[in-house]
């Protein structure tokens, strides 16, 4: 299985980007996957999840409200809407699949990961 993530870019604060992560295979729909962001010089830290059927979903406090995770397994792809965006949001964002149904928070809970896309959101 393999993630391939798309969609980052520079936009203003108060702006709004939507990353997909495109999973190859066919057992995507049975498997929770995530986002996760990585700031220089900071560790990598949870952005979003969602269950393989899209029933539960769970975020971060800092983008609660803001960000909305979904996926299409029909299409083996996976979303994240960001709204709002303020410039702390700027990041390497990753997707990422668990080995099971239900959602984590945590990183080492995933066992495959995509090359991660840019988001840059300037002040």
């Amino acid at each position: 299985v393999q993630l391939q993530a798309s969609g980052g870019g520079l936009v203003q604060a108060g702006g709004s980007l939507r990353l997909s992560c495109v999973a190859s295979g066919r057992t995507f729909g049975s498997y929770a996957m995530g986002w996760f962001r990585q700031a220089p010089g900071k560790e990598r830290e949870f952005v979003a999840a969602i269950s393989a059927s899209a029933f539960t979903t769970y975020y971060a406090d800092s983008v609660k409200g803001r960000f909305t995770i979904s996926r299409d397994n029909a299409k083996n792809t996976g979303y994240l809407q960001m709204n709002s965006l303020k410039p702390e949001d700027t990041a390497v964002y990753y997707c990422a699949r668990r080995s099971q149904a239900v959602v984590s928070g945590t990183a080492s809970m995933y066992d495959v990961w995509g090359q991660g896309t840019q988001v840059t959101v300037s002040s």
